[in-house]
């Protein structure tokens, strides 16, 4: 591919009167190429499009997988070389992702087998977040100009749940996913979300590793919208959002405001009982784990003039010569405490976390609970599939599908 500014000295050389092969010689490029961009064929700054040669192998793979869903993607990679298949690893394990190719084992616990992707067919649901920004909230919520809302739909059913952030970054997107799939009791195997440079990477594209662990750890595949493609919106929730945010006192606590939200969630779906019904027996959610994603997330707050921190509806002490001061309120979501600390990152003060809504005052032991750190809860011990260990056999199907790729010129011989 040239770029824009290599294409402009070829054409003014072009102009100049210069031969194909000596403008080629002088770019380093092959002669092809140039007469390629002269005569219009390619365009500078984009990439022609190339076939994908993995379409020809997607049956063999998806019927492979179908019988062993804890097939290595190197043995099968193996396979298709044998098969004809001139990929890069790294290309074909791509399209392994983006087809969705990897079926859920029905003995491996929901959070996925240890070492594999997965699925989007966990459920047979798929639910669409949106991340919206909220302006002027209450400044009691301490979240300055903006606060973050996180709005979960299921595709199938069209109910939805909606939860409030104070923060904009990836561990306040994690928690909000967690309390929206904990509103619904269960998480569908698809997750949708629009290219939101919280989760999505600019530069690649892709979804960012940090999110696609979260996504990992509920058992769920990520798929990003097209670039410049927003879904269309409900215009019936979007007006009763707007109504609800508008209406919003400027006095209200965080917790008020998502105890509205969630009545407004829960009249919708009562508008329309029977259809919400069906939709919850036809598509069993699988369970969420335990805990939520141990994401930790930091959130800047200033002391009080009673040396007390404000924190989600709640008060935490610290000294009380640090009032005016700015800290750091750290809250690992799996863990029942929340630490404070300066902006140099020393401990001041470490409180039991208070329980939503509850508007306390947390102040015992505020000076020695920064040299205590509770005991983490241990996890449960989930047993891995036994299956998975277990190398099976090419079906049938799948010697059909090889013969058919062979007979095709695709490959070259049966992988044995």
């Amino acid at each position: 591919m040239l770029a824009r500014n290599e294409y402009l000295e070829m054409q003014g050389l072009h102009l100049q009167g210069w031969s194909i092969s000596a403008i080629a010689r002088h770019l380093r490029r092959d002669r092809k190429t140039v007469r390629s961009y002269l005569g219009g064929g390619r365009v500078a700054g984009v990439r022609s499009a190339t076939p994908d040669v993995f379409l020809l192998f997607l049956p063999y793979c998806r019927q492979r997988l179908a019988d062993d869903p804890h097939l290595l993607a190197t043995r099968l990679y193996a396979e298709v070389v044998e098969l004809g298949y001139l990929g890069a690893y790294s290309t074909f394990t791509r399209a392994l992702r983006r087809h969705l190719l990897r079926p859920p084992c029905t003995h491996c616990p929901p959070g996925g087998y240890p070492g594999g992707p997965a699925d989007a067919s966990r459920g047979g649901q798929e639910i669409r977040f949106d991340w919206l920004r909220l302006s002027a909230p209450p400044a009691r919520w301490g979240c300055g100009t903006h606060a973050q809302l996180l709005i979960g739909t299921l595709t199938t059913s069209g109910r939805w749940r909606g939860v409030l952030s104070d923060g904009d970054d990836l561990p306040h997107l994690a928690e909000a996913i967690d309390r929206v799939l904990r509103r619904f009791g269960g998480t569908p195997g698809c997750w949708r979300l629009g290219r939101t440079p919280v989760a999505c990477s600019v530069a690649t594209g892709q979804p960012k590793p940090a999110f696609t662990r979260v996504a990992r750890y509920y058992g769920a595949a990520v798929q990003l919208g097209p670039a410049g493609h927003a879904d269309p919106p409900d215009e019936a929730r979007g007006a009763v959002l707007r109504d609800w945010w508008y209406g919003t006192a400027r006095d209200t606590w965080l917790t008020g405001a998502q105890e509205e939200l969630d009545r407004l969630a829960l009249c919708q779906d009562a508008q329309d009982a029977q259809d919400a019904q069906d939709a919850r027996d036809g598509h069993r959610l699988p369970a969420l784990p335990a805990t939520p994603f141990p994401a930790r997330l930091c959130t800047h707050r200033v002391v009080g003039p009673q040396g007390l921190v404000p924190y989600r509806d709640s008060f935490y002490a610290v000294q009380p010569d640090l009032a005016g001061a700015l800290v750091t309120v750290h809250h690992r979501l799996d863990e029942p405490y929340l630490s404070i600390a300066t902006p140099t990152g020393a401990v001041i003060a470490r409180h039991r976390l208070a329980p939503p809504g509850s508007a306390r005052t947390m102040a015992d032991d505020a000076g020695t609970s920064a040299l205590e750190r509770p005991a983490r809860l241990a996890r449960p011990q989930v047993p891995a599939c036994r299956d998975g260990w277990r190398r099976k056999p090419l079906s049938r199907q799948a010697l059909a599908e090889a013969q058919a790729l062979r007979a095709s010129g695709g490959g070259r011989d049966t992988p044995r």
